[in-house]
């Protein structure tokens, strides 16, 4: 069979794609090296949906974050996708810095994000009474909010099965030859034709890029982020999400609850050749905590419930890489740094718009309902029936795990299933539901979960 589409890569952007295409008709094939979806650079990230205030004005990122973030306001309640409406504070800590807030606050109006505006020391304390007196100054970002990181991209990618797409995971492209009319992919799990070859591949796009055409117009730079998640007691000393003034190279280290009740801090931001692998290392994440306990001192008592670090696929070029090749089928969606999560649905909207394929929608599919794992709305152990409490830090039932486990799209490994249902992402981090999950996840997950040894012989 050769499919209209391929797409390389089932990150956020990928399973966007997957998602656009197939609602319009298009034969879609999503092909992912890893065992489950955002086993790559989108499975770590700061889970904010951004107005794009601070994006490069008329930039292509810009226009693609407006468009997702509109878009996910659009869908959002039909698929049961939280949203914690915090608002942000861009915060000045010197007098250089809060120097430069009325350019921050020029360029937010210039990106069409009108409501955005300066506050006073006085002003800034008075919605934020925890943080440090040292506070200079800063801006207000009312349409700033946080998501769920991983229920996005699922709902995603379960509409885009609904509507006839095929997932292929543990599939690394290893060649690939065009025949003027379709692509032929020489797979780990066999080989796939394609019309048209959509890269998502995230820290490896140049790679495929020059896989597919001989040579890549990017090259990427991957740039590990470290993250900080205290304990729960902690989001209470934060209403808003706490963003830095940015500078050239990044973002800068944000402050922020997550949907999921904890308090964030994070993230770095290292440059390494390793593409795969970010490990945490214990002076940045001291360094982290030392920043965060300044701008707010209560943070010095709380407990620290997990660190842990993820890539992001940063290029030569602080602008998103979006090419498509005349004549040969072929795109590639680079260089989506850490606003890929906001900009996905847009982005995808984009490239659809690129290649000019048909819109032959088949009759609409019911959205796929994702389970609710925000901590600030109803949880499953709340309702009768639940069973069991099997991750007791997070709150976890066995009803939420079954149904996980036999979902339109099951996770494939250990990491899916924790990105479904927030099992052992607690305190103990699993010490005390691991032995329950490996039961209860037997002949599910690749690899299976180890019992202990006194389980294992009876």
């Amino acid at each position: 069979m050769v499919h209209d589409v391929a797409i390389i890569g089932a990150g956020v952007v990928g399973c966007a794609m997957a998602r656009r295409f197939a609602r319009a008709g298009a034969r879609v094939l999503l092909l992912e090296r890893g065992a489950d979806i955002l086993s790559g650079a989108s499975k770590a990230n700061s889970a904010i949906l951004h107005t794009g205030f601070d994006a490069p004005p008329d930039s292509l990122e810009l226009r693609c974050m407006q468009a997702g973030y509109q878009e996910y306001l659009t869908i959002r309640h039909a698929m049961n996708l939280p949203l914690l409406d915090t608002t942000a504070l861009v915060l000045a800590w010197s007098e250089t810095e809060a120097a430069r807030l009325p350019d921050i606050l020029a360029q937010a109006h210039r990106n069409g994000v009108a409501d955005a505006r300066a506050l006073t020391r006085a002003e800034v304390l008075a919605r934020e009474p925890r943080l440090a007196a040292s506070v200079h100054a800063g801006l207000l970002i009312p349409g700033e909010a946080v998501i769920d990181p991983w229920s996005a991209p699922l709902a995603y990618a379960t509409e885009a099965l609904r509507h006839g797409a095929t997932l292929c995971f543990g599939a690394t492209v290893q060649a690939a030859s065009f025949d003027g009319a379709a692509w032929l992919i020489d797979t780990t799990r066999g080989r796939f034709g394609a019309r048209l070859v959509i890269n998502c591949a995230g820290t490896h796009g140049d790679h495929i890029e020059a896989l597919f055409l001989g040579r890549s117009h990017f090259t990427i730079r991957p740039r590990k982020g470290q993250f900080v998640i205290y304990d729960k007691a902690a989001a209470a000393l934060l209403g808003a999400i706490v963003l830095p003034v940015p500078d050239d190279r990044t973002k800068g280290v944000v402050l922020t609850r997550t949907i999921f009740g904890n308090l964030l801090v994070g993230p770095t931001a290292e440059d390494q050749p390793d593409r795969d692998r970010a490990t945490v290392d214990p002076e940045a994440l001291t360094a982290l905590m030392q920043r965060a306990e300044t701008m707010i001192p209560a943070l010095k008592n709380m407990p620290v419930t997990a660190v842990y670090a993820g890539l992001r696929p940063a290029s030569d070029a602080k602008h998103y890489r979006i090419h498509a090749e005349p004549g040969r089928g072929f795109i590639t969606v680079g260089g989506i740094r850490s606003t890929g999560l906001t900009a996905a649905l847009g982005i995808a909207a984009h490239v659809f718009d690129l290649c000019a394929l048909p819109d032959t929608a088949p009759p609409p599919q019911p959205p796929p309902m994702m389970p609710n794992l925000a901590e600030h709305l109803p949880r499953d152990w709340q309702h009768p029936g639940y069973g069991e409490i099997v991750c007791h830090c997070e709150l976890v039932t066995r009803r939420e795990i079954e149904a996980a486990l036999h979902a339109d799209l099951p996770p494939g490994d250990f990491g899916g299933l924790r990105r479904r249902t927030r099992c052992a992402m607690g305190r103990c981090q699993g010490f005390g539901c691991h032995a329950r999950l490996a039961e209860l996840t037997a002949g599910h997950l690749t690899p299976p979960l180890a019992l202990p040894r006194e389980r294992r012989n009876g």
